[in-house]
């Protein structure tokens, strides 16, 4: 085993002493299905074809040449070529030969889309009300390969909610119930709709990702190759690896950082829970933990700024609000969630008395910052240009681009070959393609619902159900976010939850900026709420152990980010919307008590093992903050002060006993009994 001079190991050796299933974790993500061709004029064209996708995104980013709908039509194009090239019809399809048809169905998918950029100008002056047959065909065209493609990426989920909504659009006359009904729209009229304009397919899902995502993936992708990954991971292990349960630590704060970049939950736990999962599981977590540790952590990468798997691109276009204005909003909420996920690890590793990692394993920080330290100059380059330069975001992502390739040339360890920079380009617009294909998709459910007013009249539904009680339609409509959210991805599960659910919150008279984070969140976290708990099920099979077990341990991880939404809803202070930072402190001061309370809860252990009635008592002190006030806030601090102070002296005497025992064996099986076992 190599060593450094200084006899430490490089990080990361300890890792391939397990096998990783890979194969396991790709049950859960199809996107990871994808073909590897045996015949090099195959590899050519997609690399061709990919690079070109991405070449040519960044060009349009500082120089547009094309209009909106033109150039959401040719991303269009790309990625359903792109889809149909690498994806099988079906699992037991070859992954290593190109059949013929998809070859026609990639042309296609380019043909159906280059029909509105050549005659753009007729499909203008007919509008979606005046189309002819050649339209409908390609329209029709259109949303069968957009349908099958998606379906080949992402299963049967997402279409067959679009084809509903169709069905919805179309049976609006004989819908039964008052408050669901409408005039009923003809597929004809639908399918131009869809077509013919900016409100359906094309819409701000599409342009969203044809503007925003890729860049920023084709930025994350070219940060990866050049080591942004290795660097994240180098500094938590320095940073952390020494502590109790450090390998834990460094899973949660580098699949955090990770998970903002590339927006891809499942991705990120294949990606970096390969190195993190095995190396928690070395040191005594067991495998449902470390698959949900990693689970909980990536999927919270969604909301944590500066990027949120571009969901905040997303949240801005649809509010009409600035960048940094949702940027601003999503700090501290995030920062909590975090918070409640490593005290609950550091409250494990303690109650199991698990160490950190070895001397010899763990970089020092100035090793690592030496060697790798030049790649945080790209994220500095792109906060300045967001948030001081005063130029747009795309403007401000292709110059990043260019700045990340010129860092990256700095260093040997880090520096990328031309052929480096196409394969990173390629990447790019191949990690694009599933999320463009969702965000197509989602836009018929979009136009659907905007023609027909069906998320004016869910939130009519809600709002009835919940009657005058503010949180019993929070409740209600954060279930309906979780069933919506379930397997998709977070720009998708954003885009349906803000359209169909957000609008019952508005209504009540909540602040738009803060409905849509609360129905993001929840949206988000349908990763980790069973029984289709993607990123945790995808855990699973990297950790070797129960997909459904390990589940529910990321749910009661990720508690947080389950009560936070609540929080900032009764107090958008959190959001930092409203208010200044100072008048921020105080109501982040007993939110962070309140999350620190509910770790505690969920893990049952403090200094010593804490009984279930504590347990409670310390859940119902957390939820006297959801609503900050005087009274509230001293009562619950009460609360957590009581409990604190009676865990600590309970922990003191389990040490003097166990130290003033004359049977060690005896003693140590009395702790263990004290701290509980694993859930």
């Amino acid at each position: 085993m190599s060593q450094d001079q200084d006899g430490r190991q490089p990080v990361g050796t300890g890792a391939s002493d397990e096998a990783v299933n890979t194969e396991e974790a790709a049950r859960y993500d199809k996107e990871l299905k994808y073909r590897s061709f045996d015949r090099r004029w195959a590899v050519l064209l997609v690399s061709v074809l990919a690079v070109g996708l991405a070449v040519y995104h960044l060009y349009t980013a500082a120089f547009p040449i094309f209009s909106n709908h033109q150039h959401r039509a040719l991303h269009l194009a790309g990625i359903l070529a792109l889809a149909f090239l690498l994806y099988p019809v079906s699992d037991r399809a070859s992954r290593t030969r190109l059949p013929f048809y998809d070859i026609l169905l990639a042309l296609a998918g380019i043909a159906v889309n280059l029909y509105i950029v050549v005659d753009f100008p007729g499909i203008v002056s007919r509008g979606a009300s005046g189309y002819n047959t050649t339209d409908l065909f390609f329209a029709t065209a259109l949303i069968v390969l957009l349908l099958e493609a998606t379906r080949r990426l992402m299963g049967w989920g997402l279409p067959i909610l679009a084809l509903l909504f169709l069905l919805y659009g179309y049976l609006g006359r004989v819908i039964p119930s008052d408050i669901f009904a409408h005039r009923g729209y003809g597929f004809e009229d639908m399918a131009a709709y869809m077509y013919m304009g900016l409100a359906g397919i094309f819409g701000t899902a599409l342009g969203v990702s044809a503007t925003f995502i890729i860049l920023f993936i084709i930025f994350g992708a070219i940060m990866a190759k050049s080591g942004l990954g290795q660097f994240f991971n180098d500094l938590a292990m320095a940073v952390a690896g020494r502590s109790k349960g450090g390998p834990a630590k460094v899973a949660v704060i580098s699949s955090g950082f990770m998970g903002s970049i590339n927006g891809s939950a499942l991705a990120n736990v294949v990606s970096t829970g390969a190195l993190t999962i095995p190396l928690m599981k070395r040191v005594g977590y067991r495998p449902n933990f470390a698959g949900a540790i990693e689970a909980s952590a990536s999927v919270g990468g969604q909301v944590l700024p500066p990027i949120m798997g571009a969901a905040a691109f997303i949240m801005a276009e649809t509010l009409g609000i600035s960048y940094t204005t949702v940027i601003l909003a999503g700090i501290l909420p995030a920062m909590l969630y975090y918070l409640g996920v490593i005290s609950q690890v550091h409250l494990r590793a303690d109650r199991e008395n698990l160490s950190g990692m070895s001397s010899y394993e763990i970089p020092l920080v100035r090793d690592v910052m030496k060697e790798r330290g030049h790649l945080l100059l790209p994220l500095l380059f792109l906060v300045y240009m967001l948030f001081f330069a005063g130029v747009s975001v795309t403007y401000a992502a292709f110059w990043t681009v260019l700045v990340t390739i010129a860092v990256a040339q700095l260093r040997g360890s880090t520096r990328m070959s031309v052929r480096g920079i196409l394969e990173a380009l390629e990447s790019g617009a191949r990690l694009t393609v599933g999320v463009a294909l969702a965000c197509a998709t989602v836009g018929i459910i979009v136009g659907v619902a905007a023609l027909t007013g069906f998320g004016l009249k869910l939130a009519s539904g809600i709002v009835a159900v919940g009657g005058a009680s503010l949180f019993l339609s929070l409740v209600f409509t954060m279930l309906a976010s979780i069933v919506l959210g379930i397997g998709l991805p977070s720009i998708p599960a954003y885009i349906i939850t803000v359209t169909v659910a957000a609008p019952a919150l508005v209504e009540l008279g909540v602040a738009p900026l803060t409905a849509h984070m609360f129905v993001f969140y929840f949206g988000i976290f349908a990763n980790l709420t069973p029984p289709v708990a993607l990123a945790a099920f995808a855990a699973a099979g990297l950790s070797g152990g129960s997909p459904m077990r390990t589940g529910f341990t990321s749910l009661r991880l990720a508690i947080a980010g389950f009560i936070v939404p609540f929080m900032f809803v009764y107090s958008d202070t959190l959001l930092l919307s409203n208010a200044e930072f100072a008048e921020a402190i105080p109501v982040a001061l007993t939110a962070i008590v309140g999350v620190l309370m509910l770790a505690v809860a969920a893990e049952g252990y403090l200094f010593a093992g804490v009984p279930w009635v504590l347990r409670g008592i310390l859940v119902a002190g957390a939820l006297l903050m959801l609503n900050p006030g005087i009274a509230s806030d001293a009562a619950g601090i009460t609360v957590a002060t009581l409990v604190t102070l009676w865990q600590w002296r309970k922990g003191r005497k389990l040490e003097e006993n166990a130290s003033a025992s004359p049977e060690p064996a005896a003693s140590a099986a009395g702790a263990v009994s004290e701290r509980g076992t694993d859930s």
